[in-house]
């Protein structure tokens, strides 16, 4: 297009840096004619726009490996555009090496309680350790059965309230939040009228910096899984519900006027997202949070969503020239594996985020204390096997059930093993009033929930910044592979730095995919538990 002279034609585009997924684009900026307010860019190729840009560098990412692309860049502000530039070519590198996957989640709400920010992944020194983000996360729409934005806070400490996401969000934080020099990943300042700011605009910068990093948008979690079974429910249900997310997320469609504010717009937030993750807790189980709506036609509805997922973000990313990822994060008790198709899933996914933790926990306020994530059963475990077979809660279970199968629970397994990515805990479970028995808490009575710590706010849970267990109080089960932390009368289960090296082991020896993190705004500033993750696999 010609442009309309109100905005000039920006210049000098190059590419600065090529890898096989992604091309890093610097331009000059346009200038306005008449008129002021902020200039945003379109990057366009083939004819299909394929990114956005508050500034002057953008990464262009999910390209195919030894493809040549031609780019070109476009200025706007409000309804009027420049002319696109002058192309600029480049070849994409030949793809890597196969390596173990490395993810994490970032929580939407870090930047408040946490001040946890997109930087602080650049300054922690995660950004370059990491391959994949799950930014956390998107609701869907209690009647439309869509995904929206709203500012909306949900009743997300209250488990006892079976609306409490109902919608619930947080746009502010997504792409409304004004960041400043001094907490923006590139030190720039947003001002108030550009089309994107808040979060979103900081994985933009981001990825900009370290190209190879790629994020996904996850739907749902603990609090926002209610509505899944009926966004799942019918082929029209699942159609409408996974072109709303697309075209929310990686078309970048973010509405305007979410809570009196301006930013937004068409492909305001076009390629930020390199794919979706879906977070449904739980298909088919009455295991999520209370008053969540699930069915028994939930297993086979699961399959057919991960396949509607799969079936548009590859439509979408053949005419971009791209290739989306698709995720899900998978429990890991039989009883809720046993409400998946385990031999058909894998054939959708890219790689599935198994939630390896929470077996164990303070919402058995009286005990036994137990470990968060046991890699293998131990005799001394006295939990009550979990019906109608005859196994207790552990990775080791949980991998059987997706590979091998447990027929005793009905699990056909058939899941590839290399797709599998275990998960680690940034975050400890705690309970109080535990005796100590003959080994320092372990498997002892309490009296209820450890007090609630001034980070998560929440009573049972500390983040592993906030606790940071003494080595003195920190003791090691051989048998199940699993540290705790017992200062005589509060008893912490979770991961230490020498717990997250045997589950680097255990993933390397099993043929897994790789490790997974939730989440990290829980680690300290410099990335103590990222470490660990990161060098385990290496």
């Amino acid at each position: 297009p010609a442009g309309d002279g109100k905005v000039t034609t920006p210049t000098g585009v190059t590419a600065s840096k090529v890898t096989s997924g992604a091309v890093v684009l610097n331009w000059q900026p346009s200038t306005l004619t008449t008129g002021d307010g902020p200039i945003a860019y379109k990057v366009w190729s083939n004819g299909q726009l394929v990114a956005t840009s508050m500034g002057t560098s953008v990464a262009v990412s999910s390209l195919l490996p030894g493809q040549n692309y031609t780019f070109s860049v476009q200025g706007y502000s409000g309804t009027h555009a420049s002319a696109q530039s002058a192309p600029v070519s480049t070849t994409t590198a030949a793809a890597p090496a196969q390596k173990p996957v490395r993810s994490a989640y970032f929580d939407q709400w870090g930047i408040y309680e946490n001040a946890y920010y997109p930087k602080n992944v650049d300054t922690s020194g995660a950004a370059g350790k990491l391959d994949v983000i799950h930014y956390a996360f998107a609701n869907i729409d209690p009647t439309k059965l869509t995904c929206f934005e709203a500012v909306k806070a949900s009743d997300s400490a209250n488990e006892s309230n079976p609306n409490a996401g109902d919608g619930a969000g947080d746009a502010y934080a997504d792409y409304q939040s004004d960041y400043n020099s001094g907490t923006s990943v590139d030190g720039s300042a947003d001002t108030w009228e550009q089309p994107l700011k808040g979060n979103f605009n900081q994985l933009r910068q981001l990825k900009a910096k370290y190209p190879n990093l790629r994020f996904t948008i996850s739907i749902g979690g603990w609090t926002y899984s209610k509505y899944f079974s009926d966004a799942a429910a019918t082929d029209a249900s699942r159609k409408t519900f996974v072109s709303s997310c697309i075209d929310m997320f990686l078309k970048g469609n973010l509405p305007t006027g979410v809570a009196g504010d301006a930013s937004g717009g068409a492909a305001s937030a076009a390629g930020i997202f390199d794919g979706v993750d879906i977070d449904w807790e739980y298909p088919g189980s009455a295991g999520g949070h209370t008053g969540n709506h699930y069915s028994p036609a939930d297993k086979q509805n699961y399959t057919l969503l991960l396949k509607e997922f799969r079936t548009q973000l590859d439509a979408l990313g053949a005419a971009q020239g791209k290739r989306y990822i698709l995720s899900a994060a998978l429990p890991s008790g039989q009883d809720k594996i046993a409400q998946l198709e385990t031999d058909k899933i894998g054939a959708y996914l890219d790689y599935a985020d198994v939630m390896s933790y929470d077996m164990h926990g303070s919402w058995d306020a009286k005990g036994p204390t137990n470990h968060q994530d046991p890699l293998h059963d131990s005799p001394a475990d006295p939990t009550t096997p979990i019906a109608p077979g005859t196994r207790k809660y552990n990775v080791d279970t949980t991998l059987a059930a997706y590979t091998t199968g447990l027929p005793e629970y009905g699990i056909p397994g058939g899941f590839p093993a290399n797709k599998i990515v275990l998960g680690i805990p940034f975050y400890w479970r705690g309970w109080t009033g535990v005796p100590a028995g003959s080994n320092y808490g372990l498997y002892q009575s309490a009296t209820g929930p450890t007090a609630a710590k001034p980070l998560s706010q929440e009573a049972g849970l500390a983040a592993w910044k906030e606790l940071n267990p003494p080595a003195a109080q920190t003791h090691w089960d051989p048998v199940t592979e699993s540290s705790w932390f017992y200062d005589g009368t509060n008893f912490w289960t979770g991961d230490t730095p020498q717990a997250v090296q045997a589950r680097g082991a255990y993933a390397k020896s099993k043929g897994l995919g790789g490790l997974f993190a939730f989440s990290l705004e829980n680690d300290d500033a410099s990335g103590t538990m990222l470490n660990s993750m990161d060098g385990s696999l290496r």
